[in-house]
């Protein structure tokens, strides 16, 4: 089953304008298994790739977070219990703010409340449903969990500033503000050994410097796919999902149950439910299982080939390691120059002298000015078999390793 992760930009708020309208071009990444990334990219909301489920991503920054002693209510009368609870920690007006629980959340046990804006949600909600893309979940990026996670953002502030962000019940929850000496300031000295540090590819390098230890780097994609893979969902109470058509159906479904002449029809639609009720179970019980066997071998192979690793994110880290002890080798990665410049070589037209570059981790800028589309497509077309994307713009085309394909998968 397909997904569609759809990251929103960053919510207009009093002091803030985003780079990006709220509801222009988004970013997404499409997934069949939920762990790996088939493709991604950004395009307007009725541009967006067709998938069997869409789950929508809110930035950090737009959720609040409020720890609760969960009311005794039913759900009719959870919003306006949870509000009553909050009244004074909200800083915005109760009938302007959606508030979700934790997924969960037991009556009278400590949980989170997840608090966001109530009028800029429904129009995500509304903007994609409208474009054909009907939101299944709405998730936060961040959510207080344990371990901790320190999240470090190269573009996630309003001057451009790289932003910190720190995912831990000690900071209210999850926490962001711009990253400066003083902001240390708010992390342990010595950061203990099972917190979560990672960073985007752009902010590794002063991440790795301000924290002064190794952090995990992670695209926006996968952090989008990360959140998605959450139990969290936004859609609550008035928002929830509901099924179209249900209302139709359901005199006409009543009275087909009711009548005597069709008692032996419903008998055998009974029997045939339960039965297929019980094989989905089992088979969703086998693939659990499968699923459970499968990471627990990516676990035992990290740890034999790298017994100093603390397991969280098997995938990610072996490949951490892997690149660790290919530099520590001196051998040329397929994201380093090298690499970058003999496929640009391979590919570049004889005619079309190359200017200027422009060299960044896993990434090859060079100039093109006056190309058309055409000549882009032919560069595209020539080394997407080798696992190379291209993007053209501004008289530029920039090469760099495709997410996935034949090549990239190669160590």
């Amino acid at each position: 089953m397909s997904t569609l992760v759809v990251t929103l930009n960053p919510q207009p708020r009093l002091g803030f304008a985003p780079a990006e309208p709220f509801l222009a071009g988004v970013a997404w990444a499409l997934t069949d298994d939920g762990l790996t990334i088939s493709r991604e990219g950004r395009s307007p909301i009725a541009e967006l790739p067709r998938a069997d489920r869409v789950v929508a991503v809110l930035q950090p920054m737009d959720v609040s977070w409020h720890s609760v002693r969960v009311p005794k209510a039913n759900a009719a009368r959870m919003p306006a219990a949870l509000a009553g609870l909050l009244e004074d920690a909200l800083l915005d007006d109760l009938a302007a703010t959606h508030l979700s629980l934790a997924p969960g959340a037991r009556a009278g046990e400590p949980g989170w409340v997840a608090a966001t804006d109530r009028a800029a949600l429904i129009a995500a909600i509304a903007t994609l449903e409208k474009a054909g893309r009907a939101v299944e979940r709405v998730v936060p990026s961040l959510w207080p969990d344990a371990p901790p996670m320190v999240f470090l953002h190269d573009a996630a502030g309003h001057d451009g500033t790289p932003r910190l962000i720190v995912s831990h019940a000690h900071t209210g929850g999850v926490a962001h503000w711009p990253l400066s000496a003083q902001t240390r300031e708010v992390l342990p000295q010595e950061l203990p050994g099972d917190w979560l540090l990672t960073a985007t590819p752009a902010a590794a390098a002063p991440a790795d410097r301000w924290l002064g230890r190794p952090v995990q780097v992670i695209t926006p994609a996968e952090f989008a796919l990360r959140a998605a893979r959450s139990l969290w969902n936004l859609r609550q109470f008035d928002l929830a999902a509901r099924n179209r058509g249900v209302a139709a159906l359901r005199g006409g479904l009543a009275n087909f149950w009711r009548h005597p002449s069709w008692k032996p029809l419903r008998v055998g639609l009974v029997a045939l439910a339960v039965v297929q009720l019980i094989g989905l179970n089992a088979e969703a019980w086998r693939q659990r299982n499968a699923l459970t066997e499968r990471r627990a071998e990516m676990a035992a192979l990290l740890k034999s080939a790298h017994p100093h690793v603390t397991v969280y994110d098997a995938p990610v880290q072996m490949q951490r390691e892997t690149d660790a002890l290919r530099a520590a080798a001196g051998r040329a990665g397929e994201a380093d120059l090298e690499a970058l410049m003999q496929a640009a070589a391979s590919a570049w037209p004889a005619q079309q002298p190359v200017q200027t570059l422009n060299y960044e981790p896993g990434r090859l800028t060079l100039a093109a000015p006056g190309w058309d589309d055409a000549q882009v497509a032919r560069l595209r077309d020539a080394l997407a078999p080798g696992g190379w994307r291209v993007e053209a713009g501004e008289g530029r085309v920039t090469l760099s390793r495709a997410t996935t394909g034949p090549a990239a998968s190669r160590t």
